[in-house]
């Protein structure tokens, strides 16, 4: 069996000495070792396959280099899940690894979740939620270098640092792509206001209509849940009556699914009649429904990539923890992204 390299076998072909290595390999090469050294070592690391030992690093550290993920439903969600990949592609890339604990969307548990990944000294944690929400913070995140993802601090004086998505740029970009097709009259589905999201992306979707100089009908724009059958209902009030709009904007894309039933139902042709515009980009809908969705997409993965990023440099620099943006504000919003397919175009024609 070949023998594995070690730290010396790497400085020898580098021609440095093993602190020298050890210093560059460890990301402490800049101001200590010359430029040329760093990457004659870095290329002998890699012609040898040599990596640091994780253990022997963690001890001298005092690190475990574990990030500990405490998420309400995410685990078990095939929506969310995406954020906790994002979080950890980054981890994985800077040498950590991940331990995740569901809490099921029990409250109750969020402590007793905190407290025994603090038990197996992670050196840091991340609260994950499905869907934008307000967060009691656990007590035991504020100990060590902590982030929110897709949720933020309820306290009158948050503490950590929240990534949350643009809500407010996507609900505007959203009824902005169906005014550059031409479309006036315009509703949207709102979700239901439990969600804090929903909120917003009102907030955008008027900014969008107001900049475009048309006035917001409010009978065009309700609470209508979240599922199918919701859209349903709420598109056939809308579709029934004699004057319908050419274009619903749904908070989400099973709701979109729900209009395109009721427009089937009545007889009416996507886009040619009428325009959907979902919102989420979920896996195994949007893309696949017919004819295919133009929705937005939350950008899950990016939100989990930016926490993880923040949460590694509050672990390397302490003086970064609640402020890691450098500006001393706690959040960061992620844009959404359209993803425009088959299911808008332009305004029919009378």
């Amino acid at each position: 069996m070949q023998r594995k390299a070690t730290a010396l076998d790497v400085a020898k072909r580098a021609g440095v000495s093993r602190s020298a290595v050890s210093l560059v390999l460890n990301g402490r090469g800049d101001g200590n070792v010359a430029k040329e050294s760093q990457d004659r070592i870095r290329q002998a690391a890699a012609d040898l396959n040599y990596s640091p030992n994780p253990i022997a690093l963690s001890l001298r550290n005092q690190r475990t280099r574990v990030i500990g993920i405490v998420s309400d439903e995410v685990v078990v969600s095939p929506f969310d899940g995406n954020i906790i990949g994002g979080a950890d592609d980054v981890a994985r890339a800077h040498g950590f690894v991940t331990v995740v604990m569901d809490t099921e969307r029990d409250a109750s548990r969020d402590e007793s979740a905190v407290e025994t990944l603090l038990d197996r000294q992670v050196d840091g944690l991340m609260y994950v939620t499905v869907g934008l929400k307000p967060l009691d913070v656990p007590q035991g995140m504020l100990r060590i270098p902590s982030v929110l993802a897709n949720c933020y601090d309820s306290s009158p004086a948050p503490r950590l640092h929240h990534v949350i998505p643009d809500e407010v740029s996507g609900g505007r970009e959203a009824t902005e792509h169906l005014l550059q097709l031409g479309h006036r009259d315009i509703a949207f589905l709102a979700g239901a206001a439990t969600s804090p999201a929903v909120p917003l992306r009102i907030v955008g979707h008027r900014e969008a209509m107001a900049k475009a100089a048309i006035p917001v009908r409010e009978d065009r724009v309700f609470m209508a849940g979240w599922d199918i059958n919701d859209g349903f209902h709420g598109a056939m009030g809308l579709l029934s009556a004699t004057e319908r709009p050419t274009a619903i904007v749904c908070a989400n894309d099973r709701l979109a699914i729900g209009v395109a039933l009721a427009a089937a139902r009545l007889g009416l042709s996507v886009p040619r009649d009428l325009s959907i515009m979902g919102y989420d980009d979920e896996s195994r809908i949007a893309a696949t429904m017919v004819p295919a969705l133009t929705t937005m997409a939350l950008p899950l993965r990016e939100m989990g990539a930016a926490a993880m990023s923040m949460l590694l440099e509050q672990i390397e620099d302490p003086a970064k923890r609640s402020t890691s943006d450098g500006s001393g504000h706690l959040e960061t919003m992620v844009p959404c992204r359209l993803v425009v397919r088959e299911s808008t175009g332009p305004v029919p024609t009378l």
